[in-house]
C-alpha cells in the first residue's frame, strides 16, 4: 500500500495566507522525511472559506524548493479552465524542477462552481480532461514539432521549449468511478482516485473491473487508486477521538459544506447499503463517520486495521490522508503524522486489497 499527504489547503481566520503557506512548507518537509510516497494538492478558486490554493504549481513548486524524495503533484489540475498547453508546460517545467518527481493530476471537476467565474465550460469538462491527457503524452513523447488533434484543440506544428525529466511522461491520474473514463484509463496506463463520499461497496465494484481492464490491456502490475479522507493518529484511541471529533465534523459540515444534504427516509436504501447522500448528511455526526469507517482516526494499532478493512472493501491500494484539519494544526498534524509513519506505514507496506484476504494480513506488527 502507498500513502500520500493530501492537502486542501484549508484557509484559517487567525492565519494571514502567507503564514498557512509557511505551516505548509513545513507540512510537506515533515511529509518527505518521514516516508510518505505522495504529497499531492488540489485546484480550487474564489473559496474563501475553503481551499486557499488555486495553483497546484504553486504547491508543487514549494515542494521542489523543499522536499528531496516525496513524488509531487496536483490532484488535481482542471483542464476545462484554461488552454492544455500550458498546462503540459507547467508539468514539464515542475518535472525538471523535482527531478522526475512529478505526478499529473488532472481533475474535470464535480460541481459548476468553479467554472462560473472564468466562463467555462462545465458540460464538456471530461472531454476536455482527457484531451489534456492525450496532449500531454503527445508533446512529451514527441521528437521535436508535433501536430495534435483533439475534439476541441487543434495544434500544428507546436515545439515545446524542453520536455519533462521522467519518460516517456509522468504518471498521469483522473479522479473518477466513470466505466468510460477507467476504460480510457486502464488503455493509457493511468491511474485514478476518489473520496469518502462515495460509497466503497460502490467503488469496490468499479474499480473490480478496472484492475481487470487494466490487465487486460496489457498494462504492469496494478493501477494506483486513491482513496481521501480525514486521518488522525494519537497515542490511544481514546485521546485520537478526543481530539477529532469536533474537527472532523466542523470540517466537513461548515468547510466542505457536506452537511447540507438531509437523509431521505422514503426511499429504499441502495443495494450497497450507504448512498452519498446518506454520507453527505452523516458528515455532522462523528459517531457515524467513525461506525462506517469513512474516517481513520485512533492509535496506530487501529488505524492500520480501519484502513485495510477499508481498502479491501473499496479496493484501492494508496490512501490519500488529509491530517491537517479544523484546529489539527501545526504540531499536533505534525505529531499525527509522525504516528502514522512509524506505527501505520510499516504495518500496512506489504498489504494490498488484491490478494487473497488469507494471504493479505500486514507483515509488521505494531505494538
Amino acid at each position: 500500500m502507498r500513502f500520500a499527504y493530501f492537502t486542501h489547503v484549508w484557509g484559517r481566520e487567525n492565519l494571514t495566507v502567507r503564514q498557512r503557506y509557511e505551516e505548509l512548507w513545513k507540512e510537506l518537509e515533515a511529509a518527505d522525511r518521514l516516508g510518505f510516497d505522495y504529497a499531492f494538492s488540489v485546484e480550487h478558486h474564489c473559496t474563501p472559506e475553503e481551499s486557499w490554493m488555486p495553483s497546484p504549481t504553486v504547491f508543487c513548486t514549494g515542494a521542489a524548493l523543499r522536499t528531496e524524495r516525496i513524488r509531487v503533484g496536483p490532484m488535481g489540475w482542471v483542464p476545462p479552465l484554461q488552454h492544455p498547453l500550458h498546462i503540459v508546460e507547467q508539468a514539464a517545467t515542475l518535472d525538471q524542477l523535482l527531478g522526475g518527481r512529478l505526478e499529473v493530476g488532472l481533475a474535470s471537476g464535480v460541481s459548476d462552481q468553479p467554472f462560473r467565474p472564468f466562463g467555462a465550460d462545465f458540460a464538456d469538462r471530461k472531454e476536455r480532461t482527457r484531451e489534456c491527457a492525450d496532449l500531454l503524452r503527445t508533446a512529451f513523447t514527441s521528437k521535436g514539432a508535433f501536430d495534435f488533434d483533439g475534439p476541441v484543440h487543434r495544434l500544428r506544428d507546436v515545439t515545446l521549449s524542453f520536455g519533462s525529466e521522467q519518460s516517456p511522461h509522468p504518471p498521469l491520474w483522473i479522479p473518477t468511478t466513470d466505466r468510460a473514463t477507467l476504460r480510457y484509463l486502464a488503455r493509457t496506463g493511468g491511474h485514478t482516485c476518489s473520496t469518502m463520499i462515495v460509497p466503497r461497496a460502490a467503488l469496490g465494484v468499479v474499480y473490480r473491473h478496472y484492475v481487470d481492464w487494466w490487465r487486460k490491456e496489457g498494462q504492469p502490475g496494478v493501477p494506483n487508486i486513491g482513496y481521501w479522507s480525514l486521518v488522525h493518529v494519537a497515542e490511544t484511541d481514546a485521546e485520537a477521538e478526543a481530539r477529532a471529533a469536533g474537527q472532523a465534523t466542523r470540517t466537513f459540515v461548515e468547510t466542505l459544506r457536506y452537511g447540507a444534504v438531509r437523509r431521505s427516509t422514503d426511499r429504499p436504501a441502495p443495494a450497497s447499503g450507504l448512498s452519498t447522500a446518506d454520507i453527505l448528511a452523516g458528515c455532522r455526526d462523528f459517531r457515524f463517520l467513525m461506525d462506517h469507517n469513512l474516517i481513520f482516526v485512533g492509535s496506530p494499532r487501529t488505524v492500520a486495521d480501519r484502513l485495510a478493512e477499508a481498502a479491501r472493501e473499496g479496493h484501492f491500494n494508496t490512501l490519500f490522508g488529509e491530517f491537517v484539519f479544523g484546529d489539527i494544526t501545526g504540531d499536533e498534524a505534525i505529531g499525527s503524522m509522525e504516528l502514522f509513519a512509524r506505527g501505520v506505514m510499516p504495518r500496512l507496506a506489504a498489504f494490498s486489497p488484491y490478494q487473497p484476504l488469507e494471504t493479505a494480513e500486514p507483515s509488521v506488527a505494531v505494538s
